[in-house]
């Protein structure tokens, strides 16, 4: 069959290193739905609401901020072992269109525990529409994927299997969702520990979510209990925090 050759865009070898990457991780997955109303009803009268991705960044590094194996990562070198980050680091998918292509480049978020959720959502829209060369972390990805094979595959595993490397290059856990694109259970890979998923709100005012994890850092009943705990976060101090921000203007109709 005739066809036609093109060659593999910087964005998208990315996205192969990743893969790669990720090949060896044993995933398990837990998915439950969250009953948010209080979100959903502090997020209605917000005068300017911030974005689901950044609502699920900070209600996770909150619930991690007590719950220290949501901090752990597995590393191999010097030997295996599991290593605590001090802090949470995000990692957030951010859908963006480079030269007509469609692509995928993540945003590193460090510490959003103690970020306001503004700023955290205007870290977030800004890698969506910035240019690539204006985001420090955009920057730090495209000159890793420009190297050749050799020294790109060596400074994976390098930033892979450093703890302290491993907060740097790919954070503590990472948020990726296609509920802009109309919902859909995603069950994304990266290379761990810890990817969160979240679909559309359904009409019972219930949010569909997704952990997958690591199995080699921890077991499902500890991650059932952080489903049960961030659900308390995002009606308790998200909402809060919402409301803290401000209600909508009421508008005066004229008689």
């Amino acid at each position: 069959m005739r066809g036609q050759p093109k060659n593999i865009s910087l964005p998208r070898r990315l996205i192969i290193d990743l893969m790669r990457a990720s090949m060896g991780v044993p995933f398990v997955s837990l998915s439950r739905s969250l009953d948010i109303r209080p979100l959903l009803e502090a997020r209605a009268g917000a005068m300017a609401p911030a974005g689901w991705a950044a609502m699920f960044v900070k209600a996770f590094a909150l619930v991690a901020r007590d719950e220290p194996v949501l901090r752990t990562v597995y590393v191999k070198w010097p030997w295996p072992m599991l290593f605590e980050l001090p802090k949470s680091v995000a990692s957030v998918a951010v859908a963006r269109v480079e030269d007509g292509e469609e692509c995928v480049l993540l945003q590193r978020i460090a510490g959003p525990e103690a970020m306001a959720l503004a700023e955290i959502d205007a870290e977030i829209r800004r890698a969506k529409t910035a240019p690539i060369d204006d985001v420090p972390m955009f920057r730090k990805i495209m000159r890793a994927t420009r190297l050749p094979l050799p020294l790109r595959r060596l400074s994976w595993a390098v930033g892979l299997n450093f703890g302290r490397q491993r907060g740097n290059w790919f954070g503590s856990f990472a948020v990726s969702s296609v509920a802009a694109y109309g919902g859909g259970e995603l069950h994304p890979i990266t290379p761990g520990p810890y990817i969160v998923s979240y679909g559309l709100v359904e009409p019972d005012q219930t949010i569909h979510v997704v952990i997958r994890w690591d199995h080699r850092v921890t077991d499902a009943a500890p991650i059932a209990r952080v489903l049960t705990r961030l659900e308390q976060v995002l009606n308790t101090e998200i909402t809060a925090e919402l409301r803290a921000a401000g209600p909508k203007p009421i508008r005066t109709i004229a008689t």
